[in-house]
């Protein structure tokens, strides 16, 4: 008996458009079943729809049988479906709603009405497991720590199918490298693991079944690695070479601290004018932080950051309108700056003319979604919309956390080639956090390895080729 099993599936969110189509489907009990694909193409929407999200939250026309442990779903209630089936969300954020580590994991547990010895035993697990600690607040962790957490409180809540929505989008290698294992040691147990990933040389080690989601199908992948070689090629550097100018941020002895907490020790470094700069480290270890406080968003509790883009800005220690001109910031979740009804209006609300937007939306592949509102997209494709937003702002510095999360290859090809080409053509000054290998190196001229609140080691290309082979 299959796990999960999807047989002649059909599923159109307006009635109108097709996501799905005639889709054929399964997942076993004991394995670790990769799902991969194209952005937007309809991996989360079948995760929705095994979940039960789809019909009794998201709304659509859903055909074909559906069977989650040997049972049909149909009519069945989500609470029901809830207690065979957890679900990891690719949005951290949407998925934590208490203010303490501990509390975050009971949650679910309390739901599933779990006695209190058991939920406190699960707590212990799970923390144990992804390295929390249970007494942590949830809103200081990081990207990376959020994902951890939000897998952590769906394991502990025992189901033996468990689906997870891009999970190492914010982690570093070595959380990657962890969560996989603990994935694989689950599955080796009995449990059926699915999990949607564009990181495929993370996930691959680890599977037993790859399928490959396009064209409102999916197909079972039979050469793995052909697959891998397609979809991991590391990504040229189209840039000229950097040519060093002078800084255009200084830190000298920059900390930053929250309550008791450290987070930033001892800061000292350069951003040079004109160049790519990228931030590498573990997750938590402080580059959101530094990219903040860069941008103005934070203000340092110790040492200073002196800019070298306009006098005027010198006297002032809080961004205003006139910098975050000069100023764009890309946040590591896009939720948090699409507010507007359309991606038209998004994307034109900083630009120079209608027509300079729509532009910048061709270049970054997003002009078929003008007129659809920026919530209503895949991950992939709002991550898209967000840096088109703030470039076509054309800032003198771009800062960027975590760009490329979401983007199937084809999109992480074009987005890096998107950045370069805006790059070169307006001469600005770009600041990168990523975990992504296949990237890193062509969105580099000089590298900061940030560990323990201070600049562990600084280089070009080579200290990224060396951090991520290590």
């Amino acid at each position: 008996m299959s796990a999960i099993e999807l047989k002649n599936v059909n599923f159109s969110y307006d009635g109108k458009t097709k996501i799905l189509e005639n889709m054929d489907f399964a997942a076993e009990y004991g394995e670790v079943t990769l799902l991969s694909g194209h952005s937007g193409e309809g991996k989360s929407t079948l995760m929705y729809i095994v979940s039960g999200i789809i019909p009794n939250v998201n709304y659509g026309e859903l055909s074909g049988e559906v069977l989650v442990g040997g049972e049909s779903i149909k009519g069945k209630k989500m609470g029901d479906i809830c207690r065979k089936v957890g679900v990891v969300l690719q949005n951290a954020d949407e998925q934590i709603i208490q203010k303490i580590v501990e509390d975050e994991i009971a949650f679910g547990c309390e739901n599933l009405a779990f006695p209190p010895e058991k939920i406190q035993k699960q707590i212990e697990i799970v923390c144990n497991l992804m390295k929390l600690d249970k007494n942590w607040k949830c809103r200081t962790l990081s990207g990376g720590q959020k994902q951890r957490l939000i897998t952590a409180s769906t394991l502990a809540m025992g189901q033996k199918i468990i689906i997870l929505d891009e999970p190492l989008a914010n982690l570093d290698k070595d959380g990657a490298a962890m969560l996989m294992s603990t994935l694989r040691s689950l599955a080796k147990a009995g449990y059926c693991i699915i999990v949607i990933e564009h990181r495929l040389d993370m996930v691959l080690p680890f599977v037993d079944t790859v399928w490959h989601i396009g064209n409102k199908t999916v197909r079972k992948v039979e050469n793995r690695q052909e697959y891998l070689v397609q979809q991991t090629a590391k990504i040229e550097d189209g840039c000229h070479i950097y040519a060093a100018q002078s800084p255009i941020f200084a830190l000298k002895n920059v900390k930053f601290s929250v309550k008791d907490r450290e987070i930033l020790k001892d800061i000292t470094l350069e951003i040079p004018k004109g160049g790519r700069t990228v931030f590498l480290g573990e997750n938590g270890c402080g580059k959101t932080t530094l990219l903040r406080l860069i941008a103005r968003l934070y203000k340092p509790t110790g040492g200073n950051i002196v800019q070298y883009i306009d006098e005027k800005f010198k006297q002032k220690p809080k961004g205003s309108k006139a910098w975050y001109k000069k100023v764009g910031v890309v946040y590591q979740n896009p939720d948090y700056q699409l507010f507007m009804p359309t991606v038209r209006q998004e994307i034109s609300f900083g630009a120079k003319s209608e027509e300079y937007a729509a532009e910048i939306a061709g270049l970054f592949g997003v002009k078929h979604l003008w007129e659809r509102h920026p919530q209503s997209l895949s991950e992939g494709q709002k991550r898209r919309v967000s840096i088109a937003a703030v470039a076509a702002c054309e800032p003198e510095v771009l800062l960027l956390d975590e760009p490329t999360v979401g983007q199937d290859y084809d999109g992480l090809c074009a987005l890096v080639e998107i950045l370069n080409k805006l790059h070169m053509r307006s001469g600005n000054t770009m600041i990168t956090i990523t975990h992504d290998v296949r990237c890193a190196e062509a969105l580099c001229d000089r590298a900061y390895l940030i560990a323990d609140g201070i600049v562990a080691k600084r280089g070009g290309k080579e200290l990224v080729r060396e951090y991520f082979t290590s």
